[in-house]
């Protein structure tokens, strides 16, 4: 069983900056696709960012490309989403979530392991 623990989550202001960490308590074979969603209350959670083992693939939701970067170091078992340019939007509880399969994937069904989520909150 693989378990994840997201950090970095907390409150920002509009414009400003958060970086999502998550770490997998599994050595990294265990671990393939990682990607992060999100879900705000009355909403269905939605992807954010997913990226491939390697983390040369990667793919983003079209309201935050250009705003957050996913990237991973396998070394450290650990992804990570870099937040700019926060809008208030982006208000939500964010997600870590891993795949025993390899490749880039936006679709909640594709992953098995959840973390409890982090809060980021961005006021306007």
């Amino acid at each position: 069983q693989v378990q994840l623990v997201e950090s970095g989550g907390g409150l920002a202001q509009a414009g400003g900056s958060l970086r999502l960490s998550c770490v997998a308590s599994k050595r990294s074979f265990s671990v393939n696709a990682m990607g992060w969603f999100r879900q705000s209350p009355g909403k269905e959670r939605e992807v954010v960012a997913g990226a491939s083992r390697s983390g040369g693939n990667t793919v983003y939701a079209d309201s935050v490309k250009g705003r957050f970067t996913i990237s991973r170091d396998n070394a450290k078992n650990t992804v990570y989403l870099q937040m700019n340019s926060l809008k208030f939007e982006d208000t939500a509880l964010y997600y870590c979530a891993a795949s025993s399969r390899n490749g880039v994937f936006t679709t909640g069904s594709r992953y098995d392991y959840w973390g409890q989520g982090t809060q980021v909150t961005v006021s306007s």
